[in-house]
Parts: structure tokens; sequence; C-alpha cells
């Protein structure tokens, strides 16, 4: 499996460790969710995509992590995803554009529920289009203004984000 180097940077800067539970947002054909879930052994990941489409790529391109309970893969919206209070340690998302296009105040209130104390958003993209003068700016006051703390814009040859506790 070719992977990306915009996922091989995302799968760097978040370093999920093999017992974290972790949720992906915009999770698509599941490359992320794969080299996720080769990490975990107690862990476990959530990938979530608005697109059934994608739900059913992942799924089928993960049938191994799935049924060994490392991995759930959730049909929804982000301002509509129901999981428990404080139930990752860190949720993440490469190339979602929803946090630089549009004032995401509903998807960041879900967002920072579902993060435990502590916990950390990580909103990555790899280069290209999207350059860290364009977007980071937008997602980092985002952030601020839904109520996460330690801001801090990320930036290499790879890619571009924001991190931030929740």
């Amino acid at each position: 499996m070719s992977v990306p180097a915009r996922l091989t940077w995302a799968l760097s800067v978040v370093d999920p460790a093999p017992t974290e539970r972790v949720v992906e947002l915009g999770c698509g054909p599941g490359v992320a969710a794969a080299l996720v879930c080769e990490r975990l052994t107690t862990g476990h990941l959530v990938a979530v995509d608005r697109s059934a489409t994608a739900v059913a790529r992942t799924t089928a391109r993960n049938t191994a992590h799935v049924e060994a309970g490392r991995l759930s893969v959730v049909h929804a919206e982000v301002a509509g995803l129901a999981l428990p209070p404080a139930s990752a340690a860190k949720v993440f998302a490469v190339n979602v554009n929803l946090f630089w296009t549009r004032a995401p105040t509903r998807e960041l209130a879900v967002l920072r529920a579902i993060l435990e104390p502590g916990g950390a958003l990580y909103v990555l993209y790899g280069n290209g289009p999207t350059g860290v003068d364009r977007v980071t700016p937008t997602v980092a006051d985002a952030l601020r203004t839904g109520g996460f703390r330690d801001v801090e814009v990320l930036a290499c040859a790879a890619g571009l984000g924001v991190r931030a506790r929740g």
C-alpha cells in the first residue's frame, strides 16, 4: 500500500501510543486508520466520515482491525458525532476543510467533550494549495475561540496544521 507523505507526517505528529483511544475525522479510504491500528495493542481507533462510501472503504480495507476490536468505523458528521465524554486521548483530521472554511463552533464543542482532560486535537494538512499562511491562522483562531488551549502551529516540508489541548 502506497502511503501519501501527508499521512506519514500526520501519524508522526499524532504519534498514537499502543494503548491510546484515538478518533480520526474524515477517514476517507482508511489508509490512516490502517497505520494507526498497526500501532495499537489495547488502544482503539474510531474512524469517522460523513460519506457512506468512505465508511465502506475504510471498513473493507481494515476488516482485520475491526474484527480484532482495534477499530470502529462511524458514519457521521462531526457536529452530530455521539461518542462518550472524555473517550479519546487524541483526535486528528487530515485534509478536513471545515476547520478553516467556516466557523466550526458546533464541531469544536463536540470534540472538546470527546477529549479526555489534557487530550489533544490535531488539524493537519498536506502541503499544497492550503498554505500555512492561508490555513493555520484561521484554524488556530477557531480552536482558541472554541475553548482549546496550548494552540500551536505546525509546519514542515511534509505538512502543516495546528495542535491544541482540550
